[in-house]
């Protein structure tokens, strides 16, 4: 079943999907026998891609959905800062994150952005960061970090500080799996995801404050870890939400950045991303701007990655993790419904089940929707989502 996007939370049910794919009303477009999920996205993302980071999100849980109605709400902490465009399309679409404190939802995916200070509790909505932090550790029952947001949510929760590289780490890594936990039991034991972040965490640090590490890296360090409260909390320092052409947008991004003297240090190529034609192309093009930067370079480079058709080499692992991460949320949200708060038997353990239990398995649900499980896994076109 789609994910639906609710972009106008104070909208009436009976508002028509937008852009015409749809004519139904929302509340008609629900599934009726209950199995939906409400999951939340706090878009921290700078203006120039806050859209693209919606679309991102909402393709990646409507192929995961399996089963299930996904409804994705938006929300906005107050002090990130926006343009005068970026600050009408949140008022437009997105909701305040202090509605979320009386707000049933089931799930939360917080995302983060480059900062602007060199310590984070400095930025200027860390208040409200943290605010949303300890409100979902009592009221989800898992909650994603994402990359800056990982980093803040570990300094906040233990005062984990984050080190920096001597260079960005850009690229789709090679990853390992290093716990059977159901997150990611049923992704290889060895997948590539993106990543693109100057910073890091030690796994020592983790470890040692009660993190379980579940996936990392050769040449970036961690990849995936969780920490349980009452609601379960992932962190990626990776982006599997990642479209295919993400990484290449970045390193756009990043050579106006060095050519128009913003930084002294040409950025390194994504690793293992273009292809090797392209990868000399760009090369050539680095041994110029670094000897004679000019402004003309830039239209040389945009016109070089313009016509690039990159490979999406995660999707398939994305979808899985994602997929596990449903069918965690659906397992816990089903169970309460069943027990209505009451003490159950799960692995032969007595559990007292709240709206925000401990974790079970999903595996051994059988609350989930049953489907056979599919191995195509396609990108959803955009005829596929009902907008709000």
């Amino acid at each position: 079943m789609p994910a639906f996007l609710q972009t106008n939370p104070s909208s009436s049910d009976r508002q028509p999907c937008a852009k015409g794919l749809c004519a139904k009303p929302f509340a008609e477009c629900l599934d009726r026998s209950g199995n939906s999920l409400t999951i939340g996205l706090i878009n921290n993302m700078p203006d120039g891609v806050l859209e693209a980071t919606e679309r991102q999100f909402l393709s990646l849980l409507n192929s995961s959905s399996h089963g299930i109605s996904v409804r994705m709400v938006l929300y906005s902490l107050p002090g990130v800062p926006r343009n005068e465009l970026g600050a009408r399309h949140v008022s437009k679409s997105y909701s305040s994150v202090e509605n979320l404190w009386d707000t049933q939802i089931d799930g939360l995916i917080v995302t983060g952005r480059e900062p602007a200070t060199p310590n984070l509790a400095d930025e200027p909505y860390w208040e409200s960061f943290t605010a949303v932090l300890d409100w979902a550790r009592d009221n989800t029952y898992s909650t994603i970090w994402s990359c800056l947001a990982t980093h803040a949510a570990t300094l906040y929760l233990d005062g984990i500080h984050r080190i920096r590289s001597d260079h960005k780490h850009s690229g789709v890594f090679n990853c390992t799996r290093v716990s059977d936990h159901s997150l990611t039991a049923k992704t290889p034991s060895r997948f590539r995801l993106p990543h693109s972040r100057w910073n890091g965490l030690p796994e020592s640090e983790l470890t040692s404050r009660g993190y379980s590490v579940l996936t990392r890296t050769a040449d970036a360090g961690v990849d995936t870890f969780i920490k349980k409260y009452k609601s379960m909390f992932v962190f990626f320092q990776g982006h599997p939400e990642y479209e295919s052409n993400a990484l290449l947008l970045e390193y756009r991004r990043d050579v106006g950045r060095y050519l128009r003297g913003e930084t002294n240090r040409y950025p390194l190529m994504p690793q293992d991303y273009f292809d090797r034609d392209t990868v000399i192309a760009l090369t050539e093009l680095e041994q110029e701007a670094t000897i004679n930067p000019r402004d003309e370079l830039l239209a040389q480079v945009f016109g070089k990655l313009e016509r690039i058709d990159v490979e999406n080499t995660w999707r398939e692992t994305a979808v899985c993790i994602y997929r596990s991460w449903l069918q965690y949320i659906w397992a816990q949200k089903k169970r309460r419904l069943r027990t209505g708060g009451v003490a159950v038997k799960a692995s032969g353990v007595d559990v007292l089940m709240s709206p925000q239990s401990t974790e079970v398995d999903a595996s051994t649900s059988a609350g989930f929707p049953n489907h056979q499980e599919s191995t195509a896994i396609s990108t959803p076109s955009t005829s596929m989502l009902t907008i709000l």
